[in-house]
């Protein structure tokens, strides 16, 4: 009808000439349509961003690590992040500040996910922005910015404080490799998942530097996402594994997950799953330690992994120590620490509370290295009192 042509050409033209950049995206950021504002406001042609152009390569360096190790985690986590201060490079070489809305549209039937993503000019920018996105950018000038650069990275990837747990103490420790002054693939996180259910991660990614920044924050990000959905410690790590390969990451995880709840005799019960990580320690009131949890595959690799779960209920004195292959592969000349030397220890100082075994599990590690580790330290610690 030919009212119905008019319509389908007036709709046509309010998104060509929105008042702000229009976009679809496939989750991992491929650019699947844009608008004629978009281009308009950035010297692009068509041609040149829907033939596989992905939004993040349209960011200068420090917004794109940005987007991918925050803005897509919480893309994928929440559905929607608003208001995001970015700088797009455009076709003549130029840098446009935007703002950025973005909705994650759910699967329907026949079709995939989707990104809707609106785009604002913010070419007045306040002065207080453009000073952060300057110090952004000095920040690589010199050792001393680099570091603090990495440490800002590194911190939201691990918790300023672990959260109480009930019936337990909780200690924790990270150490990043040599001077510090490169991002690291250690994470851990401690969260609650419902009341009385609690979940703790502790992984370790493959490499260092930007691009294991981007893993390390999707894997953190991921499994609190799936966690409340989950059927089991295996199935977060199953999920965690589907989300690495979906990424397109070319870096593999290792990863322990452990459920946390009250068992039948009334002492916390955790059920443990590996994904190719060392196995936690769990040392009992009588001194005797063995390792918990049946070997798994890496994460990132394979399409199906093999996991398994393993139950334990903690009793009266237990401690179980989590740690990542930087305290286990300490090396002092061609000798490592070993995870025998560990159980010695933790065996040791079991009757200390959380936060002392912790301690004193660093302080020795670090000593065996002469306090220089070749490779980032992070442990947990639980104790029933």
């Amino acid at each position: 009808m030919p009212g119905g042509a008019e319509e389908l050409a007036r709709l046509r033209d309010l998104y060509e000439h929105a008042p702000c950049g229009y976009l679809s995206l496939s989750p991992p950021g491929t650019i699947t349509r844009v608008n004629r504002t978009f281009l308009d406001w950035t010297g692009y042609r068509a041609d040149d961003l829907l033939g596989g152009a992905r939004f993040q390569d349209l960011l200068p360096v420090g917004d794109r690590i940005y987007y991918e190790t925050h803005f897509t985690p919480l893309l994928t986590m929440q559905g929607e992040v608003r208001e995001i201060a970015v700088e797009l490079k455009c076709a003549g070489g130029e840098r446009l500040p935007v703002l950025v809305n973005s909705t994650l549209r759910p699967e329907e039937p026949g079709g995939a996910p989707s990104v809707r993503m609106c785009v604002f000019r913010a070419i007045d920018r306040r002065e207080y922005e453009r000073e952060l996105l300057y110090a952004r950018r000095r920040a690589g000038e010199s050792e001393a910015r680099a570091r603090q650069l990495a440490e800002t990275l590194q911190r939201s990837f691990i918790p300023p404080v672990l959260p109480p747990l009930p019936g337990l103490e909780v200690g924790d420790a990270y150490r990043p490799a040599g001077a510090g002054d490169e991002v690291g693939g250690d994470f851990y996180d401690v969260f609650e998942i419902a009341p009385g259910r609690w979940g703790l991660v502790l992984g370790d990614v493959c490499g260092k530097g930007a691009e294991a920044a981007v893993v390390t924050s999707l894997a953190r990000y991921t499994v609190r996402a799936v966690a409340t959905e989950a059927e089991s410690p295996a199935d977060v790590l199953r999920k965690l594994n589907a989300s690495l390969l979906g990424h397109g990451a070319e870096r593999f995880c290792t990863a322990v997950y452990a459920g946390i709840e009250s068992g039948a005799g009334g002492g916390p019960l955790l059920t443990v799953s590996l994904g190719g990580h060392p196995a936690p320690l769990l040392a009992a009131s009588s001194g005797e330690v063995r390792s918990l949890g049946r070997p798994g595959d890496l994460l990132g690799l394979l399409e199906d992994v093999v996991l398994a779960d393993e139950p334990v209920e903690l009793r009266s004195g237990d401690a179980v120590l989590f740690f990542t292959d930087g305290v286990s592969e300490a090396r002092r000349g061609r000798e490592f620490f070993g995870e025998d030397r560990l159980a010695g220890l933790l065996s040791d100082v079991r009757a200390l509370d959380a936060g002392g075994i912790t301690g004193r599990i660093v302080d020795r590690v670090l000593e065996f290295q002469e306090g220089m580790p070749r490779d980032d330290i992070a442990l947990i610690t639980l104790r029933v009192p």
